[in-house]
């Protein structure tokens, strides 16, 4: 037998017994066949050099092992390694899936069917997958994979006694072609003379091969799930049948519609102005502020350079508790909120679903709408979990997009007071024009970066009534993290900002950016401060904007301009961890000039055509023309460059 460990354990008790191995994933019901199988009489057996229980028992002409539950054998841990062994040296593989997770246990079963070993699959668990609203075509698995598949429900003993009696007709499965191709590829390299199923094993032994491997097998993975499984309200639960009907466009786009009006509504409406009035003008303007200075006038003079720096204007006693308590903290927690009764429903993977067509046109799958929901939260936070995305372009792609248009849940709410206020034709056009560069920048890069986005393949949990504690620790743990993160960077920003007053910089500033603010933006010499506090925090630059005189043409204009403004100093920290560094410096550099290019024209169109609807038609035609240039240089030079041979898979 061809091993996957330098030392291969030995599997063969008797001489002549025939070997098989029940395998799977975790919690998939292998003990339930095992049992069945062998009549609850087992023996253990713990390897030399291993912490791992094997279950052996007789069933028949078989000795049967009940092996630990893995997710597949590529990495070769010391688990994989003995489990692939054990294949190897099988005479028939009993592979056990779950019908909830089709998409993730095939993973396994393709590597199976890959070494050449006789196969058959048992489909556990087919109640909780109806129960669901997923119907799963056993025929059509059956002839995609080439084995017997047994539908089954063993916990109630249904599918058992068939599951048995298949064994017999086990048979190696269809190998993937392109696995197939690669590894006859590799076998001549290597000059390996091996069995199929240890020359698997040594191929995937290099890491390179391995991902090459994995890649073919996701692919080949979605396909056939794709053909074998389809969501029904028929026999569902109605938490299922709802979900099924909220992945359907035609009520799920109004639904999700709905949804982002519901928040805008909460956050924009009701928190930014009830909340928060009675919060930030009431209580810490209205008590708070008071209180400091009355405590200490009389020790220190408010027209001192210590009563300015301490509770003047950006005191640091005064504006940070203000602006955090007052103003951010009532909508932070209103957004997480928001967000823990999204996830503990059990719709954001729904709103993946929904959103997966509408984003591949800008060269990202539908997983790619989890970071950027997320980023409405904290951008820092939703670039981690950009490593979700499947391909490095797709990462690419997204943390540009997060750090360029997305606002955090405390800009965002400060974004959403503003907007509420002003006229629905200036909201419009604010929508338009971030919709406009989100579009035109995602489909830019999308061109011009080579690849394509991948296929979208989620478990989709069933809808379900919210757990209130469960939400409400997720909400007050995460606002509380948001606290803990932004109190000293206020507190920092403000006394940056208090040094920049009394010492008279903060006025030069304004003046040295004129001809920017003034001049390009069309916005008030002082504006220049909240883009000085945004580079410390966005939403501490855009909290300024609360209290600073605006026309409405200005509002707007400024709201583009730090919408779209560089993230702040934690979000770009981020980007530059995420990114190799010229790539991260290129990203922040190009946000500062999309940023003020884009408010300036805005400003511009506004100024000359007087038009808002002229205003947003010339914006769109603008973008949409760079977009076409790049585009155009971006073929021009792929054609000029020789064309590299492609490796299939």
């Amino acid at each position: 037998m061809a091993a996957c460990q330098k030392s291969p354990i030995n599997i063969n008790p008797d001489s002549g017994v025939k070997k098989l191995v029940l395998a799977g994933n975790p919690n998939v019901g292998k003990s339930v066949f095992f049992n069945y199988l062998t009549g609850l009489y087992v023996d253990v057996a713990n390897y030399p050099g291993t912490t791992l229980d094997i279950y052996t028992g007789r069933y028949q002409e078989w000795v049967v092992y009940d092996t630990p539950g893995i997710y597949g054998f590529s990495s070769f841990n010391q688990a994989e390694k003995l489990i692939c062994d054990l294949i190897l040296g099988a005479d028939l593989v009993l592979n056990i899936v779950n019908a909830v997770t089709l998409d993730r246990d095939l993973f396994l079963t393709r590597q199976i069917i890959d070494t050449g070993v006789p196969v058959v699959v048992a489909l556990n668990m087919g109640d909780e997958a109806a129960r669901r609203g997923l119907r799963i075509d056993t025929a059509v698995l059956s002839r995609e994979l080439g084995v017997p598949v047994v539908p089954a429900v063993a916990v109630e003993g249904k599918g058992l006694k068939e599951t048995a009696a298949a064994l017999v007709q086990g048979k190696p499965g269809h190998p993937d072609p392109a696995i197939t191709e690669q590894l006859a590829l590799w076998r001549r390299q290597k000059q390996f003379n091996g069995t199929l199923g240890a020359a698997l094993a040594a191929m995937e032994d290099d890491e390179i091969q391995r991902e090459k491997a994995y890649y073919i097998r996701r692919q080949q993975v979605n396909r056939v799930y794709r053909a074998v499984v389809t969501e029904t309200p028929v026999g569902a639960t109605i938490g299922a049948k709802l979900g099924c009907w909220l992945l359907h466009p035609a009520i799920g786009l109004p639904v999700l519609v709905g949804v982002l009006g519901l928040m805008y509504w909460l956050l924009g409406i009701f928190v930014a102005g009830d909340i928060v009035d009675l919060s930030k003008d009431g209580l810490m303007q209205g008590y708070y502020e008071p209180f400091i200075r009355n405590l200490l006038g009389p020790v220190i003079a408010p027209e001192s350079v210590a009563g300015r720096l301490f509770f003047g204007e950006y005191g640091i006693l005064t504006m940070p508790f203000t602006l955090l308590i007052g103003l951010l903290l009532p909508l932070v927690l209103a957004f997480y909120f928001f967000l823990a009764m999204l996830e503990d429903v059990g719709y954001l993977p729904r709103m993946a679903v929904l959103t997966d067509r509408m984003l591949k046109q800008i060269g990202l799958s539908g997983l790619a709408v989890i970071p950027f929901i997320l980023g409405f939260g904290c951008v820092t936070l939703a670039t981690i979990t950009t490593r979700l995305l499947p391909s490095e372009r797709e990462r690419r792609i997204a943390i540009f997009l997060l750090g360029l248009v997305i606002p955090c849940s405390a800009q965002l709410g400060v974004l959403t007071g503003l907007l509420a206020v002003l006229d629905p034709a200036l909201i419009g056009l604010f929508v338009v024009v971030m919709l406009t560069i989100f579009i035109g920048v995602g489909t830019i890069m999308d061109r011009i970066l080579p690849g394509q986005p991948a296929d979208l393949v989620l478990e989709l949990p069933p809808l379900q009534w919210p757990h209130l504690r469960n939400v409400l620790r997720k909400t007050v743990v995460k606002s509380m993290d948001f606290l803990n993160e932004a109190f000293p960077l206020f507190v920092g920003g403000a006394l940056v900002l208090g040094s920049l007053q009394v010492t008279g910089l903060l006025t030069r500033l304004e003046v040295l950016a004129s001809p920017l603010t003034v001049g390009w933006l069309h916005l008030p010499p002082e504006t220049a401060r909240i883009f000085i506090m945004g580079m410390v925090r966005r939403d501490l630059g855009a909290a300024a904007l609360v209290d600073m005189p605006l026309a409405s043409e200005q509002a707007v204009v400024a709201l583009i301009t730090l919408t779209l403004f560089v993230p702040c100093f934690a979000a770009a920290m981020m980007i530059f961890k995420e990114r190799p560094k010229k790539e991260g410096l290129v990203m922040w550099l190009l946000i500062w000039v999309i940023a003020f290019s884009t408010g300036g024209v805005v400003a511009q169109l506004l100024a000359t055509f007087e038009s808002i609807l002229w205003t947003a038609g010339l914006f769109i035609l603008f973008l949409a023309l760079l977009a076409g240039i790049a585009v155009f240089f971006a073929r021009l030079r792929e054609k000029g460059q020789p064309v590299q041979p492609m490796v299939k898979g």
